[in-house]
């Protein structure tokens, strides 16, 4: 289970001493052809991290022939210094690669304000340049972890062709277009026309609904990589299944890694007029913090649900709201319905059904409970 599985690349997970625990911080993915398509998406955050101003240029041509990552520092608003050690980290992977740096993708993730040691990451590029193997994807899975607590990979086989993954994060997630670092391979034939198409429709229903603490990323990056070396192409119908499939899963591995989630929370709104208002709505509840503080109390309380709702510019009546909790329907028309005690909420696993009445659209956006820890963490983070 790695981005090596596909035909054609190469990875590597090194330690070039980023971060001071001694763990791996720093990643390399080459793909060794014999195409090199590929498709990206971004943080619509207008502040963005010198990686992915970098990267968002590099990308534009279609063509990427290795991504480096690091850990243990996002390379944000550090000025043009820091440009300028993304643009040399390019530079040293593609001159051990032969070949140029705009085929280069570069990412990081860590503090934001934090200067890496331009050195190191130099240093840290050739070593995995000098580590790449074909059974390589674990160790790179594991170098661009910073506080999950498991590392996220993902293979899907299609009929002689697969796709593989691997993903960061536990916080922060809140994206549009693209949630925290993933890279994706397959070694199917796909022209990078027809990736993009794919990849925007795969994360649209996974990692765009996925909105952990309503905060989004500096950082975030999702690239795609087509080696072709499988010699076969399967039809797009058939890509984009497979893509899906895979950000799905990849997205709730960052779910259920979420930084001390107690319970991971499906909230699926019916019968919208449109799928934007599902989603709107949906997206509401997954950033109420009462909601959330709720759940993580075990209180099956609906009417911060419709407070929630009434929020958003959906069409709905709001004299006329069903909502369900893990199956029991504890608001019916706007008014009590079925007990609420006869909702558990103990298991890690709790669904939110919204029915609007407004039309034939739906969605699900997933989210978690705000806990203590994850209080916890995010205050002692940069210590």
């Amino acid at each position: 289970m790695s981005i090596t599985n596909p035909q054609g690349f190469r990875a590597a997970g090194v330690a070039a001493g980023l971060k001071s625990t001694g763990a791996k911080d720093i990643a390399l993915v080459v793909n060794d052809g014999p195409q090199f398509d590929s498709a990206s998406v971004f943080t619509a955050n207008r502040c963005k991290a010198n990686p992915v101003l970098w990267s968002q240029e590099a990308v534009k041509d279609g063509i990427v022939k290795a991504v480096f990552l690091n850990s243990g520092g996002a390379n944000c608003y550090t000025g043009a210094d820091g440009f300028q050690t993304t643009h040399a980290v390019a530079e040293t992977v593609g001159a051990a690669l032969g070949i140029g740096a705009i085929d280069v993708v570069v990412c990081s993730t860590g503090l934001i304000g934090l200067t890496n040691d331009r050195a190191q990451l130099l240093a840290g590029a050739q070593a995995a340049y000098d580590a790449l193997a074909a059974d390589g994807g674990a160790e790179a899975a594991q170098a661009i972890m910073t506080t999950d607590s498991v590392s996220k990979q993902v293979v899907v086989e299609g009929a002689g062709w697969s796709i593989g993954g691997m993903a960061k994060g536990a916080g922060m997630l809140a994206p549009q277009l693209a949630t925290m670092l993933v890279v994706l391979t397959t070694d199917a034939v796909v022209p990078a026309a027809d990736l993009d198409t794919a990849l925007r429709a795969a994360t649209r229903i996974s990692f765009d609904r996925l909105d952990s603490d309503g905060c989004m990323s500096t950082n975030d990056t999702v690239t795609l990589l087509a080696s072709g070396a499988s010699g076969i192409t399967p039809s797009p119908a058939d890509f984009t299944a497979a893509l899906t499939q895979a950000c799905t899963d990849l997205a709730m591995q960052l779910l259920a890694d979420a930084e001390g989630a107690d319970h991971e929370i499906a909230i699926t709104v019916l019968n919208a007029a449109t799928e934007d208002d599902a989603v709107e709505v949906g997206r509401s509840v997954a950033r109420s913090n009462l909601f959330k503080a709720a759940v993580f109390g075990k209180d099956p309380n609906w009417g911060r649900v419709l407070a929630s709702i009434g929020t958003t510019s959906a069409q709905f009546d709001p004299a006329d709201l069903d909502v369900a909790m893990n199956g029991v329907w504890v608001c019916k028309q706007s008014t009590p319905h079925a007990d609420p005690a006869t909702v558990d909420l103990d298991p890690r696993e709790v669904s939110v059904t919204i029915d609007l009445k407004a039309g034939p659209e739906r969605a699900t956006v997933w989210t978690n409970d705000l806990t203590h820890a994850y209080v916890h963490e995010n205050s002692a983070y940069s210590s």
